[in-house]
């Protein structure tokens, strides 16, 4: 159980070494054993011995050294392993991702503005529609207010006389002591005769005889 857990931090460690080779930079990975211990190492084993697992060809090499700036590295690697077209070729390559990239960036970037842009005209519009409704209601109210003024600089029509058209209260119809036109007692009217009560007796059967 020990030698398979020993076994898998191992091929743990093989994992790492592979992954940091394709990201970092080019290296070559070598298993050595020594006194029955299995290490992974990016150098040659010592005395030679070990197993190469993965060997960096020139390609990851030349363009190890370009992501990095180091292009004169680079193409005196090129010329000292006479693999000058090569480099060439992986110059080119480089140049090809780096405007790539640049363009990638360059349609973001526009995209970007066109949202921005987008994004302001739609703000504009709204703010002219708020801006149109608000005037529609004031509009409104101005009016409003324009025909209650009208009402109220109106004159009052008072032709028929007081308390809503009623005629005078006079007695009889007429302006008293004859201050009228036409014929008309002079003076004051003559009263009224006092009303006349009639006394009830009873009689029989219970009943009364006014």
């Amino acid at each position: 159980m020990e030698i398979l857990t020993r076994e898998n931090r191992l091929l743990c460690v093989l994992i790492l070494l592979l992954g940091a080779a394709g990201s970092a930079g080019a290296q070559d990975i070598y298993k050595c054993t020594k006194n029955g211990q299995v290490a992974y190492t990016d150098r040659p084993c010592p005395g030679g011995k070990g197993e190469l697992l993965h060997q960096a060809d020139d390609s990851e090499i030349i363009d190890q050294y370009l992501d990095l700036g180091q292009d004169d590295v680079a193409k005196r690697y090129a010329v000292s392993h006479n693999i000058d077209s090569l480099y060439k070729q992986r110059l080119e390559a480089r140049k090809q991702r780096m405007e790539a990239k640049a363009q990638q960036q360059a349609d973001e970037a526009a995209l970007e503005r066109q949202r921005e842009e987008a994004d302001r005209q739609q703000a504009l519009i709204d703010a002219a529609a708020s801006r149109s409704r608000l005037q529609g209601e004031n509009d409104a109210l101005r009016q409003q207010n324009a025909e209650y003024l009208d009402q109220l600089s109106q004159p009052v029509n008072n032709n028929g006389g007081p308390y809503y058209n009623a005629g005078p209260g006079y007695w009889g119809g007429g302006p008293p002591y004859g201050g009228g036109h036409g014929p008309g007692p002079v003076g004051p009217p003559t009263p009224a005769p006092p009303p006349v009560f009639h006394p009830c007796v009873p009689i029989a059967g219970g009943t009364v005889k006014c």
